[in-house]
């Protein structure tokens, strides 16, 4: 009879889980450049927008610029898109850590279409997102993303988007 391998320490795979998160988030310079940051609870991931004066588009109301919306939301159907597909393999080992802590990142999933439904003026405070993914296969995936601010059930914006996946074989072109 084989011995059972010994579960690792909790704290040893949230650091894993923590770290890949981080260097996926902070391997592209756009999510810097908003301050967008991820909260993980699990595999569940809640983007966070905080607030800044550079994101006003209209300082009358003021109101986010919808761009910066649409860039909020695309970067949390990205980023939870990757993340839903990696995490089988962070929590196997079959993705290095301290790889992704080099910069040596796995592909991020490309947008094919991007639809925004605007529902009100994103307010001057910080704004969260949750991407859901309806349907991820081998080369296309479909994601949905609610935004809101001040409470859950009330959303600013939501928007849905079609993905070409990366090929699952990271030296190859795609």
């Amino acid at each position: 009879m084989m011995a059972r391998k010994r579960p690792e320490p909790v704290q040893v795979v949230k650091q894993r889980r923590d770290a890949a998160l981080s260097a996926l988030v902070h391997g592209v310079p756009y999510i810097q450049f908003l301050g967008i940051e991820f909260e993980r609870r699990g595999d569940e991931l809640t983007a966070i927008l905080p607030f800044d004066e550079k994101l006003i588009g209209n300082p009358i109301l003021p109101a986010i610029h919808g761009g910066v919306t649409a860039g909020f939301l695309e970067t949390t159907a990205v980023i939870g898109l990757a993340w839903s597909v990696m995490w089988d393999d962070i929590e196997t080992g079959r993705i290095d850590v301290e790889e992704l802590s080099l910069g040596h990142m796995p592909r991020l999933p490309k947008t094919i279409d991007f639809t925004v439904d605007y529902l009100r003026s994103g307010l001057p405070r910080d704004a969260y997102a949750r991407a859901r993914v309806n349907r991820s296969g081998r080369r296309y995936a479909s994601v949905h993303v609610e935004a809101w601010q001040d409470q859950r059930a009330v959303l600013f914006a939501q928007a849905t988007g079609h993905f070409l996946m990366p090929p699952r074989d990271a030296d190859r072109d795609g």
